[in-house]
């Protein structure tokens, strides 16, 4: 990494680092219960650590598991910073109470990289979740299970969660650090400038193993896997500012026009006036969490207020011989 490159993302990172400290400011609710842990592991450099937030008046026993990813100038400490957040969302019932983790994964990517010295996909899934299961004793299962982030951690969520949807339930991806292309040939400088070259091969292989690099992006996987993803229902949830400093705006809107396309139920916000970084950021962590409690955690009873209504519509679309035009006909089989 150059100089150049080097002083501009330590700026960015103390610049990242303040704003998520300010979040915390204002009057807090009653507070969580902060614990810190390691796990050692061959898979990954070792050990790692992370940090636990347990909300207040909660034994760990019984509650789900929120894996909340941390960007890329960040480390387990991002829980810390995104406490209040989190805090309010319990005081406001706007969250089950759950047991939020965040390890420190560096600038890994959550990625397994292409040359097998690091494997953080592998160690999430197969080592971390089932080590804080056994060890807090918490409830398993996909409803029992959402994972979020934001940049950097964004990125892990939507690759973790559309590649296992057998073992998450929902994932909610904020200005995750997706580029727009199916090929990584593709990629334009304007969206992983923040990257470099090095950085990419050191993870995807030197030169870049064009697979590999497939069989990890999220829009790829969103194709490969999409009957598997249709068929758990997961639950996946978009967010990013139209004025994103790192064009992640551009790559989140063509994660969403592939979900679209592979008719992958998802939301998708697009936010007016939004930066990476900023005021907006917190009430958005906000919004996401309160829509995984509301999608996973803890669904409310089908809504039947309008039923009457459906009939109606219903009987003109059978008239009008239109067959189910309130769903988007379904794709052939993936081959």
């Amino acid at each position: 990494m150059t100089p150049t490159r080097r002083a501009a993302l330590s700026a960015f990172a103390l610049a990242s680092a303040a704003f998520t400290a300010d979040c915390g400011a204002a009057a807090r609710p009653s507070e969580g219960v902060l614990e810190t842990g390691t796990l050692a592991s061959g898979l990954v450099p070792s050990p790692v650590k992370y940090t636990v937030l347990r909300p207040p008046g909660h034994a760990a026993a019984g509650l789900p598991l929120l894996l909340f990813l941390h960007g890329g100038d960040g480390d387990n400490g991002f829980l810390a910073r995104f406490q209040h957040t989190i805090d309010a969302a319990w005081a406001a019932d706007e969250l089950a109470p759950c047991l939020v983790v965040t390890p420190d994964a560096d600038r890994s990517l959550y990625l397994d990289y292409f040359d097998g010295s690091q494997k953080w996909e592998t160690f999430i899934v197969e080592e971390l979740i089932p080590d804080l299961r056994r060890t807090y004793g918490l409830a398993n299962g996909r409803s029992a299970t959402v994972v979020a982030g934001i940049s950097m951690g964004g990125l892990g969520a939507a690759r973790l969660g559309l590649k296992h949807p057998e073992l998450f339930g929902g994932l909610a991806a904020l200005e995750p650090g997706v580029e727009p292309a199916l090929r990584f040939a593709d990629v334009r400088t304007r969206n992983a400038f923040q990257r470099g070259r090095p950085f990419i091969e050191a993870r995807f292989g030197s030169p870049v193993n064009e697979a590999w690099w497939q069989a990890n992006n999220p829009a790829n996987v969103a194709i490969a896997r999409r009957d598997a993803i249709a068929a758990a229902k997961l639950a996946i949830y978009l967010d990013v500012g139209d004025l994103d400093m790192f064009h992640i705006d551009e790559g989140t809107e063509f994660l969403h026009r592939v979900l679209w396309d592979q008719r992958i139920l998802h939301e998708y916000r697009l936010l007016r006036g939004a930066d990476h970084l900023g005021r907006t950021l917190a009430p958005r962590v906000g919004e996401a969490l309160k829509w995984l409690d509301a999608q996973v955690l803890r669904p409310p009873p089908p809504d039947a207020s309008y039923r009457a209504g459906l009939a109606g519509v219903n009987t003109l679309k059978r008239l009008a011989g239109v067959d189910d035009a309130l769903r988007r006909p379904p794709l052939p089989p993936t081959q």
